[in-house]
């Protein structure tokens, strides 16, 4: 077996140790490695003559992405995980007492165990690369780091900027983390390996005693603002308890109490900094044991993995096809939508934007919003002048249609209109090419309906992006029954440089985001029409995981919008899409949500601030009397329940390639609590028997709407699931 890591000294005594694991294209942690390091730091500890070490990356891109999920995936006990946390500290402690100097040189993400092991060094330096990106993410798997990360991190950064990183997993670039001095200096990746040994000189010189006042930067933040700030806020008991306190209410507020894991992070950097390393080092062994065998982790870290594998999978079933290559981009329509989607097109995926709309102002305004967005990233320090410039250089603006020629992909993004979509899409087939592929943004309306209107359906296809665009993850590409396959694995290839999840989908109205959400909304307005009150329903569903209540979202997407959605959907589905009759009135009563100034709640001002549930709502409805009270968690079921029952309709009728897909749009696209891996995973925790004798009992008290669905049925009579069971 070939071997990942390898050693070479120089006639100056610097080492330089390269990890390369073969047959992997990034470098990821595995426990066969733990063997690999020992040998390499006995050889280290017993080489004469050797006065520093340097670990290098061998591959061309990345430092260490982590630890391989997969053996993690497969622990079996809370004890085998225990095991696993204890072997990677043992390596991080072994390099940590080498007496040499020690320096990581760090270029591309180097995340996770990748960061913990690069911890464990005298220094670290970073290339100035874009892709250049440190993180401890293992909150986001419902975790905590298992390699030391909980005890050193504090130690190196201070406990406030040490917990917001553990407690969100947010990724710092080369900049943000020098700020913070968890690297001690950022240069260009060409020049990072002599840098590195440059700092391991000066580091081996110095002594052991001295090695962190040898770079200026590291005395001036490590050993100033930062010493300071962790001693105010670690060093002594009181400081620690009030950052502690502080930061546990912003975990609840945040988590509602659902997601152990932050808590578990709290936890042990308490132990650590109040019993001292090595009571920190076994309390986060244990943590991360108990933590592995959680429900909450085990949904997580399986969504992660369909994550990773939507990423290869072409959204086509051919494996000949191939996707167009998408060098121009053109999108019409110069609102929030379609500014967000030139955003994404010239910054992420680094394709040339012609932006148009009906005049110059309206299109260069568009253009303009970017332009302030992009400043506001240069001043916060995320992205350079230069790059921004470039960005900027991608998009032209104006109000000719025929800036379109010699696009190869046109997105529109106008209003939910039917005819001006299919306008639009005549008028591009006359100025744009003939191999162009047309995607049309909407959220309902059908793609083939919009198709029709033009002469090359089969290069027609839906791209539906969610608001807003620069931050929602997920794009669900609409396939008509018309579109080629090539317009579809086109779509899809310019999501993912975009930087967006892609799930492919059937076309039909509402095609699965839409369809799914509609049935959770309406039977929320028919709680209040009940005569729930408004912030009770919304306080039950973010009770259940959702980032916002149903109302709340029903404001922000707009009612008005709201109805015209509804309506396409009671006219295709009949009765079990329609609202409750007296939400049509809303939109007639100026009642159009936050953008009206009123809705479920009141703001501020139209647009702005939400201040509180408007009663007057539900005189609108009709409600049948006032305050009615219910248990939380039966009125998050009828909701929820509704969004699971419509989700498993739609892989019935083929909307879905699989639960898979259905599972990720829905906890990406519609905020689907992720510790509950989406609506297939939970109706495989629930059990399909259960499930359906549920729908029942509600259908019994509630109406037809809540039938169980017949695949649904189908799984109860012979004890079926929709995901494969792992094997444990």
């Amino acid at each position: 077996m070939t071997a990942a890591l390898s050693l070479q000294i120089d006639a100056e005594g610097i080492a330089m140790l390269s990890l390369d694991v073969p047959g992997q294209a990034v470098n990821t942690l595995r426990a066969e490695l733990a063997d690999e390091f020992d040998m390499l730091i006995a050889r280290v500890q017993h080489e004469r003559g050797l006065r520093a070490l340097v670990l290098v990356s061998g591959k061309p891109e990345g430092f260490i992405a982590g630890a391989d999920l997969e053996p993690v995936r497969e622990l079996a006990s809370a004890a085998q995980a225990q095991t696993l946390s204890r072997l990677m500290q043992a390596v991080t402690a072994r390099i940590a007492a080498l007496p040499c100097a020690t320096v990581a040189a760090i270029h591309g993400e180097c995340l996770g165990g990748g960061l913990e092991l690069a911890l464990a060094f005298d220094a670290r330096i970073v290339s100035d690369a874009p892709g250049t990106r440190l993180a401890l993410p293992e909150v986001q798997l419902g975790l905590l780091p298992g390699g030391g990360g909980t005890q050193r991190l504090p130690r190196l950064v201070g406990l406030s900027a040490a917990l917001d990183l553990l407690l969100t997993g947010r990724r710092l670039d080369a900049s943000r983390a020098r700020r913070i001095a968890l690297v001690d200096d950022v240069v260009p990746h060409a020049d990072l390996h002599e840098q590195a040994k440059s700092l391991a000189r000066r580091l081996a010189t110095a002594g052991a005693g001295a090695r962190r006042a040898v770079c200026a930067r590291a005395m001036d933040r490590r050993l100033g603002r930062v010493a300071l700030a962790h001693w105010l806020a670690a060093c002594n008991p009181l400081g620690r308890a009030v950052v502690f306190a502080r930061a546990r209410a912003a975990v609840h507020a945040r988590t509602r109490g659902l997601y152990p894991a932050p808590e578990r992070i709290l936890d042990v950097v308490r132990t650590g900094l109040a019993k001292g390393l090595d009571a920190g080092l076994q309390a986060e062994a244990a943590a991360f044991g108990e933590l592995c065998m959680s429900s909450q982790s085990r949904e997580l870290v399986d969504l992660f993995f369909a994550t990773t594998a939507l990423k290869k999978d072409p959204g086509v079933d051919e494996i000949a096809v191939q996707p167009r290559a998408v060098h121009r981009v053109g999108i019409v329509g110069a609102g929030l939508m379609g500014t967000g989607i030139a955003r994404v097109s010239a910054l992420d995926a680094g394709v040339r934007v012609t932006l148009v709309d009906r005049d110059e102002a309206t299109a260069r305004g568009g253009r303009d919003r970017i332009a302030a967005d992009l400043a506001v990233r240069v001043a916060r320090g995320r992205m350079t002048a230069d790059a921004r410039a470039a960005v900027l250089a991608r998009i032209e603006a104006g109000a000719d249609m025929r800036d379109l020629a010699g696009a190869d992909l046109v997105i529109e993004a106008v209003f939910e209109d039917p005819e001006l979509k299919r306008r639009i899409l005549r008028d591009v087939e006359r100025h744009a090419g003939e191999q162009a592929v047309f995607a049309t943004n909407t959220s309902a309306i059908a793609i083939a309906g919009i198709a029709a209107a033009g002469t090359r359906p089969a290069q027609v296809a839906g791209m539906h992006y969610f608001s807003p665009v620069e931050r929602m993850p997920l794009l669900e590409v609409v396939a008509a029954a018309h579109t080629a396959p090539g317009t579809v694995a086109t779509c899809v290839a310019l999501g993912r440089r975009q930087g967006k999840t892609v799930v492919v989908v059937r076309d039909g109205p509402g095609f699965y985001t839409t369809r799914i959400l509609a049935p959770y909304m309406n039977e929320a307005v028919r709680l209040v029409s009940e005569g729930v009150a408004i912030e009770t329903v919304d306080t039950a569903l973010l009770d259940f995981g959702f980032p916002l209540g149903p109302l709340a979202l029903l404001d922000e997407v707009g009612i008005d919008v709201g109805e015209k959605v509804a309506a396409t959907l009671s006219q295709a589905f009949g009765a079990r899409m329609q609202p409750p009759p007296a939400m049509a009135g809303s939109a007639a009563h100026a009642r159009l949500g936050r953008k009206s100034g009123r809705g479920f709640y009141r703001y501020d001002a139209p647009g702005g601030v939400r201040r509180g549930a408007d009663d007057g709502i539900h005189r609108l409805l009709g409600a049948r009397g006032r305050g009615r009270t219910a248990p939380a968690h039966e009125l998050a079921e009828r909701c929820v329940l509704q969004m699971v029952n419509e989700a498993v309709r739609c892989l019935h009728e083929g909307v879905l390639r699989s639960a898979r897909d259905g599972d990720v749009a829905a906890v990406f696209g519609l905020g689907f609590p992720p510790f509950l891996g989406g609506p297939f995973r939970y109706a495989d925790r629930l059990g399909a028997g259960a499930l359906a004798a549920r729908l029942e009992m509600l259908a019994r008290r509630h109406g037809a709407r809540f039938e169980a669905a017949p695949m649904l049925q189908e799984l109860a009579a012979c004890g079926g699931r929709f995901h494969v069971p792992r094997p444990v």
